[in-house]
């Protein structure tokens, strides 16, 4: 019997809020954008420029009946109006008295500049940063406008110290072997490391640059490839699997 797959949304919340369209940091494998385009709600020149949603910006949030997502289908950046409308919303989310699960691939001015303003909610953050790799070359061709791997890495370091809930989202892992980039992470994480492959991997309209990378990355998804980075890392305590990950290798519930 296989798991029924869900989305990193309901994997990792009960709820999810949004208060842009669009996402800066222009993921090459984003579900979100691949969705956006395949309903003509964005292009593959407009996914980057973030639209404000004034519904959600100038919403009175209630307690929601279990964990709320935020964001899920953009970023916390630094550009101006993006992070104020982002801060205002995580603020109200936390008044109304919601646990929030903070999801970012974080720059460290922002996270710092979160720590500050949010310190008494502690108790109600969780913050989930989306590291996928120490290799800044690799990051650079799947995530171009997201910060490098030692700004991410640094960010974790101080919301740990700073006595706030930390994980870690290794979703897609863009090495083949995900293992030593769990090691250097774990130190600075109190609750969970995620780790599954990517999902959705363009196949078509491929350039001769971007050819190498996308064959690289499929190898990696590989059964083979993910039964060895299942068996290392199966039996430690912080370690959870995507579900799309246990499906493929045959470990459904």
């Amino acid at each position: 019997m296989t798991r029924k797959i869900t989305s990193g949304t309901k994997e990792w919340a009960d709820y999810n809020v949004n208060c842009f369209k669009g996402c800066a940091n222009d993921c090459r494998y984003c579900y979100a954008k691949m969705m956006a385009l395949r309903f003509g709600r964005a292009t593959e020149d407009t996914w980057k420029n973030m639209v404000l949603r004034e519904d959600v910006v100038n919403k009175n949030f209630r307690k929601y009946g279990g964990r709320v997502m935020f964001p899920s289908s953009h970023d916390i950046v630094d550009i101006p109006g993006v992070k104020e409308a982002c801060f205002s919303v995580l603020r109200r989310l936390l008044e109304a008295g919601n646990e929030v699960l903070v999801t970012s691939k974080p720059s460290f001015s922002i996270v710092s500049e979160m720590l500050d303003e949010f310190s008494g909610f502690r108790d109600n953050m969780q913050f989930r940063f989306t590291i996928t790799s120490s290799d800044d070359a690799l990051l650079s061709f799947w995530e171009p406008n997201a910060p490098p791997y030692r700004e991410r890495l640094e960010s974790l370091i101080l919301a740990y110290k700073e006595g706030f809930k930390t994980s870690v989202s290794i979703e897609p892992f863009l090495d083949c072997d995900p293992v030593p980039l769990y090691h250097e992470l774990i130190p600075y994480v109190t609750e969970s490391i995620w780790i599954g492959p990517m999902n959705h991997i363009r196949v078509k309209n491929l350039t001769l640059e971007e050819m190498p990378e996308y064959e690289r990355i499929k190898e990696a998804k590989r059964v083979e490839n993910l039964q060895k980075i299942y068996d290392r890392l199966v039996d430690e305590p912080k370690i959870r699997f995507k579900d799309s990950m246990m499906n493929k290798l045959g470990y459904g519930k």
